[in-house]
């Protein structure tokens, strides 16, 4: 009785863990899962191809009969060696069985390529009583000693061993699948009580900052009645990597914008300047059109209105350049602001929504609302790629980048701008028709992010 209780447990919070690594697993991804035991979870997993590691033999030979579409050897974490790289290395429920936990997770290293992302899910330490009650009970086998790691422990051991981590989430308040009510407490429960759930997820990458590489750039600049600017933006714009490339989208103008944007690209012939007009309308619709014609290796927005200067894309371009993170974020709450730069009720929906979206992404974020956002080429086409996941709902722009980035796994980083007053025109946001716009779209995401 007591061992068909625990099957059934047990069977029941794979498939759930299942649930959650799968949202963050890519289709395409080469999976490797340190600690795979039986594979119960790795056979659940998304993948195009999928390896296990264990150091039980007798685990292997189980897991080999199993399945045996999923390759598989006999080794400890500690002195992994294999001859190959991994999109996704998974260590589930067995970090805090290692006897050198620095070790373990500097040798997962050797596996891994600059763009890998390291998945790791531990219990949370609130739920030791309750695991020790389960024992007694005979409702969960016996384990050997275990570390329990609290989530700063987790992160600092990341931390020593190369890894930095892009973003932590909790989930699971009930390890069971019960119709109804586990999805009222994993659902829609856990995500309002993150501190109370089982199970902690951490995502991490290589620390591996490098020298400034020479990359390409593409500067996008949709404008929407901004005849004033366009001539201005050249002129300030610094030369960001080689051959750098200024694509102005134009959108839908009731001025003579697409006249001064046709007139300043002959004007400037020794610039590779590329113009184009939206399909649609919408901030949004020119970022995904300019997007869909760059060639540079960076890919930046510049909103039109110059109210964040030109001369500070420098500080982006090196973050990209060095990898020091996946997604630059322009933030302008941090540097004191030129006199009417932002209204008082913008300034506090700006802070509103920096607290939401931290909350839905797992890492911080303290500006969603600032135009300037810079992310690889690469990237974001895989995040076009995916795009149905969220849909294109996004009239702005900046969260399809946001929620897009988040779902591959990317490394955030905010960086802080001067926010400068806007001297020509007036602003295209109307902010009580497009706050109600937001909200909904906050409200979206959580739906998508979090209560999943």
């Amino acid at each position: 009785m007591k061992n068909d209780i625990h099957a059934r447990v047990s069977s029941a919070y794979r498939h759930i863990l299942a649930h959650y690594y799968n949202m963050l697993i890519p289709d395409f991804a080469r999976v490797l899962e340190v600690g795979c035991a039986d594979a119960a979870l790795l056979s659940l997993l998304k993948g195009a191809e999928k390896v296990g590691v264990d150091c039980s033999e007798r685990h292997i030979q189980q897991a080999q009969w199993d399945f045996p579409e999923i390759r598989f050897c006999v080794q400890s974490g500690e002195s992994l060696v294999l001859d190959d790289t991994f999109d996704v290395i998974i260590v589930s429920d067995t970090l805090n069985l290692a006897e050198d936990i620095q070790v373990f997770l500097h040798q997962l290293q050797k596996v891994a390529h600059p763009k890998t992302r390291l998945i790791i899910n531990v219990h949370n330490t609130l739920w030791r009583p309750i695991f020790a009650l389960t024992t007694f009970l005979g409702w969960k086998k016996n384990e050997p000693r275990t570390s329990w790691l609290a989530r700063s422990d987790v992160r600092n051991l990341l931390d020593l061993a190369g890894w930095e981590t892009v973003k932590t989430s909790s989930h699971i308040l009930l390890p069971s699948k019960k119709p109804v009510v586990d999805v009222l407490f994993n659902r829609f429960l856990a995500p309002l009580f993150p501190c109370f759930c089982m199970t902690l997820f951490f995502v991490a990458r290589q620390r591996s900052v490098r020298e400034t590489k020479q990359l390409t750039t593409t500067v996008l600049i949709p404008a929407r009645n901004e005849s004033g600017n366009i001539e201005e933006i050249i002129q300030r714009t610094p030369e960001l990597g080689p051959n750098m490339e200024l694509i102005f989208v134009e959108g839908n103008s009731t001025d003579d914008t697409w006249e001064e944007i046709q007139r300043v690209a002959a004007v400037y012939p020794e610039k590779n300047i590329k113009i184009l007009q939206q399909p649609g309308t919408g901030k949004g619709d020119a970022v995904r059109t300019g997007f869909a014609q760059a060639t540079g290796d960076i890919l930046m927005i510049l909103d039109a209105d110059m109210t964040m200067p030109p001369e500070e894309l420098p500080k982006f371009y090196e973050i990209l350049a060095t990898n020091t993170a996946d997604f630059a974020n322009g933030v302008r709450l941090v540097y004191p602001m030129e006199e009417e730069a932002m209204r008082f009720f913008n300034l506090c929906a700006n802070k509103t929504f920096s607290l939401l979206f931290s909350w839905l992404l797992g890492q911080p974020i303290k500006d969603t609302l600032c135009g300037t956002k810079v992310m690889l080429r690469t990237d974001y086409e895989q995040l076009a790629a995916n795009r149905s996941y969220f849909g294109d709902f996004d009239p702005f722009g900046d969260f399809d980048l946001i929620f897009g980035a988040n779902k591959l796994n990317l490394k955030f980083i905010d960086v802080p701008i001067r926010y400068a007053a806007r001297t020509y025109g007036t602003t295209n946001i109307d902010r009580w028709v497009n706050g109600v716009l937001l909200t909904r779209m906050v409200l979206f995401a959580a739906r998508k992010l979090k209560f999943i």
